[in-house]
């Protein structure tokens, strides 16, 4: 048998290229052995590693499997691998890195592809990156970060004169499935005024992804933008660190002084990969079947959005948050709703109805709207909400013909507007309306008649 030290040095030569991919590991790494495999999780005896460090599964044919430890028990280590595992059978080696996750950053990211490990998707040869960055992050004081002060323009006339997003606010789109939230999405992403964009596509269809870059963004709007994919078939840790290695490239930008759009589809399957972690460590589920470190992740990686330094460059967020059978108020989504600055609810009565973008400006708020614009035009959209919540209230006299015109002015105002109201609030996915022409088309609505 090979001595410890010997064949420590010998994993050590044949590790050399992840070496230096993530740095010098350790002079001592203790070799350990996979002794146990249930459903996602590995099991490692032999060797120490902190949470959230990199190992290497080596099978006895020689492929390696990257992995990394999610927790531990006594002498065993627990690990999550982040790709295939055919092949693992007991007495496999173990072998740390020594080092966590990184991601590469850099202005050469723009205009390309990549996945939750940080590889090109695209067919554009090999990634210029200027530096790496621990995924984990860096906490920001939240007494240094610059006041959201500045309206954002995204472009889309609803979201511009009811729910007004200033730069550095985070959002999340509500709406179950096929409501049209990649879609508002995408209409932000080629319309939004910002530096850079950064799309995380995160446990959604293998289709949509080639869609969103084909069709959505189109070869313009890739020019300014970074994709990272990881659709439902990657590993649940896969999932996880591609929404974090996209949070880490705008928080890149936005270091570089940067106007940052983040688009995050979706938060939802974020949790639940972390779910799907948490419970295969025995993490006991507390609420409708999330352990409890689920509902502290989320405020983690939402929290390293926004503003930077005074002086400093922003990150404005969309959050997609999938509502399952259209209930608002699941754990997930009651959660995220009480973490951002404000929620855009997508109505799946209004898509049915051929109402796009399905906003339902009721049940929607922008919670720094009253800091970002002007006095007048907040007036504007609160006149706009009332007419149209007055009409949603009397809706079925009205249809049923039981209201009389002339009983109550209000009514009577809110019969005659709707019709403009909803053409206001609609919008063809391919046409940009600005700020200020979201803006003269408002006051236009409420002067007239």
């Amino acid at each position: 048998m090979i001595p410890t030290a010997n064949r420590n040095a010998i994993w050590l030569e044949r590790l050399k290229p992840y070496r230096e991919r993530l740095g010098e590991p350790p002079e001592l790494v203790v070799e350990g052995k996979l002794s146990r495999m249930v459903g996602l999780t590995l099991e490692a005896e032999g060797c120490r590693a902190a949470i959230g460090s990199l190992c290497q599964v080596i099978t006895k044919s020689g492929k390696s499997i990257g992995a990394e430890v999610v927790g531990f028990s006594g002498g065993r280590l627990f690990l999550m691998p982040t790709g295939d595992t055919q092949g693992l059978d007991p007495g496999c080696r173990v072998v740390p890195l020594g080092k966590n996750s990184l991601a590469n950053v850099g202005f050469g990211l723009l205009g390309r592809v990549i996945d939750g490990a940080g590889k090109p998707l695209d067919s554009k040869g090999r990634l210029e990156t200027d530096a790496k960055i621990s995924l984990a992050g860096t906490t920001i004081n939240p007494l240094s970060r610059k006041p959201i002060r500045e309206a954002l323009d995204v472009g889309v006339r609803a979201i511009n004169s009811v729910l007004s997003v200033g730069r550095g606010q985070r959002m999340g789109l509500f709406a179950g499935t096929g409501v049209g939230k990649s879609v508002l999405l995408g209409m932000m992403t080629k319309f939004t005024n910002a530096d850079v964009v950064v799309v995380g596509l995160i446990g959604e269809r293998g289709r949509e992804v080639n869609e969103f870059v084909l069709k959505i963004l189109g070869e313009e709007g890739l020019k300014r933008a970074v994709v990272v994919a990881c659709p439902a078939d990657d590993s649940p840790l896969m999932r996880v660190h591609g929404a974090l290695r996209a949070t880490c490239i705008a928080e890149y930008f936005r270091d570089q002084g940067l106007d940052v759009l983040l688009l995050m589809d979706s938060l939802t399957r974020y949790a639940q990969a972390y779910r799907e972690i948490a419970l295969a460590i025995d993490e006991p589920p507390a609420t409708k079947g999330y352990p409890p470190s689920v509902f502290a992740k989320l405020p983690q990686l939402v929290e390293r959005a926004g503003n930077g330094d005074v002086g400093g460059g922003s990150i404005t967020a969309f959050y997609t948050v999938l509502a399952e059978g259209d209930d608002t108020n699941d754990p997930i989504a009651d959660a995220a709703r009480g973490v951002l600055d404000g929620h855009v609810v997508l109505s799946r009565t209004l898509g049915e109805a051929g109402h796009y973008p399905a906003i339902d400006i009721e049940a929607s708020i922008s919670r720094v709207m009253p800091d970002i614009v002007e006095a007048e035009h907040l007036q504007m959209a609160r006149e706009l909400r009332r007419l149209y919540s007055t009409y949603q209230q009397n809706k079925d006299l009205i249809s049923v013909g039981a209201y009389r015109s002339g009983s109550d002015p209000r009514i009577d105002k809110a019969i005659a507007k709707h019709p403009a109201i909803l053409e206001f609030l609609q919008q063809n996915m391919d046409e940009a309306v600005d700020m200020s022409r979201s803006l003269n088309e408002l006051a236009q609505l409420l002067a007239t008649g």
